[in-house]
């Protein structure tokens, strides 16, 4: 398999997510100031996990401007922009997903299909900018893992947090929710394994993208 196989893993991850969390932006939410900040801060975060890996396109407009500035070969030009219109159109189905089946948003109920999905996409979103910032090798003693981490989580609730999911992404708010009788105990406990099943899939897709690069 080819060593640059992880570039185009990580530019279909980076593209996914910013076309998910505009396209959630736009459908689930009325405030367009919370819009901006949700698809800017999505795009910086996947630029920080992602951009000393494959540089951080998530646009095929970006890829050409590398590649004409030689920054890009040339030869790697369009597999970046398959993965990215990929990420895009996979991402586009997602957001469809979303828009179309019912939800409730309230505290205590959530139509279950669109909340694991929810909880599982944005957990494994943290977690891939958790191990990409705040543990890789390349990235240690950088000052923005904090950052990254936290835009991470604004971005995610943002995107769909109390309208498809609680936006907990992470098992110890999802139990906590319960004590503070903010969700069922059914919902919590769909909720940790959505989690836990985010974070191990990004924990796989990071030894994919280490090994491939």
């Amino acid at each position: 398999m080819s060593k640059n196989f992880g570039k185009y893993i990580v530019e279909f991850i980076g593209t996914f997510f910013l076309v998910l969390v505009i396209g959630c932006s736009a459908t689930l939410s009325s405030t367009s100031f919370i819009n901006a900040i949700a698809i800017g801060f999505t795009l910086m975060v996947m630029v920080y996990a992602g951009g000393h890996i494959s540089g951080g396109h998530y646009n095929p407009a970006v890829s050409l401007s590398a590649t004409i500035r030689k920054a890009l070969p040339v030869k790697q030009l369009m597999p970046y922009m398959i993965a990215q219109f990929a990420g895009g159109i996979i991402a586009a189905i997602c957001v469809n997903y979303f828009a179309d089946g019912p939800s409730i948003p309230s505290l205590t109920g959530y139509y279950l299909p669109l909340m694991i999905l929810a909880e599982f996409l944005f957990t494994f979103a943290l977690c891939y900018v958790v191990l990409f910032t705040a543990t890789d090798e390349q990235t240690q003693g950088n000052s923005y893992f904090g950052l990254a981490i936290g835009s991470t989580v604004t971005a995610g609730a943002c995107a769909v947090g109390g309208t498809i999911c609680m936006g907990a992404f992470n098992p110890v708010v999802a139990l906590c929710a319960t004590i503070m009788s903010s969700c069922c105990i059914k919902i919590a406990i769909i909720t940790i394994l959505a989690n836990l099943a985010g974070g191990l899939a990004a924990a796989l897709v990071y030894r994919i993208i280490k090994e491939q690069t």
